[in-house]
């Protein structure tokens, strides 16, 4: 069983950048793809990034191209996302997932069978 935990949420003013971290426990973190999807208030769950097991291969949604870089350290067990040029749309709950089987998809909920509890991050105009 692999445990996933987010951290880093919060307010911050648009413009502004926070980091989100994601540990992992459970198995060898290297072995797993990890991704970041978000919910905002009425609205469904969305693919925002991903990084392959090594890291070597990043994607993003067009909305967050520039502003926002997936990372991982894999030694720590941890993932990361970087959010910079906050705009109050990007306003969400933002959870971290994992996957260890292979997929050559990506940017769909159904993709990863390991999620996080989600940390909220508010921006405002």
């Amino acid at each position: 069983q692999v445990q996933l935990v987010e951290s880093g949420g919060g307010l911050v003013q648009a413009g502004g950048s926070l980091r989100l971290s994601c540990a992992t426990s459970g198995r060898t973190f290297s072995r797993y793809t990890m991704a970041w999807f978000r919910q905002a208030p009425g609205m469904e769950r969305e693919f925002v990034a991903a990084s392959t097991r090594s890291g070597g291969t990043t994607l993003y949604a067009d909305f967050v191209k520039g502003r926002f870089t997936i990372s991982r350290d894999n030694a720590g067990n941890t993932g990361y996302l970087q959010m910079n040029s906050l705009k109050p749309e990007d306003t969400a709950i933002y959870y971290c997932a994992s996957r260890a089987y292979y997929s050559s998809s990506y940017r769909a909920s159904r993709d990863y069978n390991y999620w996080g509890q989600g940390s909220q991050v508010t921006v405002s105009s």
